[in-house]
């Protein structure tokens, strides 16, 4: 049984944001040998991080630069069973049109050979996906205008039509896409050196000292609203649409306040498309091991790595493991904590 619960957040709204939910990138040399200065005593050399990017964890004989494939999901009920999931490494969950959520998994450390429904790509990806050379999206396609503005970002992706995608016989169009990510892989061109890490992994004191929070409650719309429960020392979606024994198990959730503008189209329902800003800052709050610790996020830019900061201006690190991003929007969204 869920408990009482405390509303610890909700922006100013903006009439576009309501309107939104309501419709739902030789010189010569001398001959001698050149002068080399020693490191001064005590000084150590930086090395090559031994971790995924993505997870923060040892790579265990994994390659960190190998490609980063972020497939587009869709997480509607229609989009039930949801599959592959399970084996992301980061989930980023940003609001479409009509109010329903969409989902970015990210994957490094494990390619499915089953993942989907694979979904269009949002103008929201600039800011979720890193233009750094290292990360593909895997997508069924997207609106010609987000296509310009993808390609603008320097963003590569993949869709249907490139091995490794398939069309499910058992499954209405177009819940139907799959992809099968150990033969799309190797077409790629992206990827041959680590990306930097997406969040600041590394443990910390402050979530100890956080709110109890062993239920979350995240809402996107009226339509739509995440729920967490604490399993263990992991936080599960109660309400998830993935296959059984196939959702994603999430160690941290990180629930960030984003403002929601107006991306300029419409759909082929005739519905606003909302665009997410996951660049410059705002309120957060992260839950780890049943707790709660308010912060503020912030992104020097689309590609910039995510920070967190307390309420003190130190900085916030993210306990290693498998993390779940809630792109909250600012004002119409809110995170209810039980």
């Amino acid at each position: 049984m869920r408990g009482t619960r405390v509303r610890v957040r909700a922006g100013l709204a903006s009439a576009v944001v309501t309107g939104l939910l309501l419709s739902g990138c030789a010189s010569d040399f001398d001959s001698a040998a050149p002068e080399t200065e020693e490191p001064a005593a005590g000084a150590t050399t930086s090395a090559a991080p031994t971790t995924w990017p993505y997870l923060g964890t040892p790579l265990a004989g994994g390659d960190a630069a190998r490609p980063v494939l972020v497939v587009k999901i869709d997480n509607t009920p229609r989009a039930a069973p949801q599959e592959g999931l399970g084996q992301a490494d980061l989930v980023v969950e940003e609001l479409v049109e009509g109010g329903s959520t969409r989902l970015a998994a990210f994957f490094q450390s494990a390619y499915p050979d089953e993942v989907g429904p694979v979904r269009s790509m949002r103008a929201t990806d600039i800011g979720i996906v890193p233009a750094d050379g290292s990360t593909t999206i895997v997508t069924s396609g997207a609106a010609q205008r987000t296509i310009a503005r993808i390609d603008e970002a320097g963003i590569p992706f993949v869709e249907e039509g490139a091995p490794g995608f398939s069309r499910a016989t058992d499954r209405s169009v177009p819940y139907n896409l799959l992809a099968d990510l150990t033969e799309i892989e190797p077409t790629v061109t992206a990827g041959g050196e680590r990306p930097a890490d997406y969040l600041a992994w590394g443990e910390s004191d402050a979530y100890a000292a956080g709110t109890p929070a062993t239920e979350v409650d995240v809402r996107f719309s009226p339509d739509h609203t995440t729920s967490w429960e604490l399993d263990g020392n992991q936080y599960v979606v109660d309400d998830a649409f993935s296959a059984d024994g196939d959702g994603f198990s999430a160690d941290t959730v990180l629930a960030l306040e984003v403002d929601v503008v107006d991306a300029g189209y419409l759909d082929p329902a005739g519905n606003p498309v909302p665009e997410s800003v996951f660049e410059g800052s705002g309120t957060a709050t992260v839950f780890h091991g049943g707790r709660a610790v308010e912060a503020t996020w912030s992104k020097a830019s689309a590609s910039a790595p995510v920070r967190l900061t307390t309420a003190d201006g130190a900085a916030l690190t993210v306990p290693p493991g498998r993390t779940w991003i809630e792109l909250v929007p600012s004002g119409t969204g809110s995170v209810d904590i039980g």
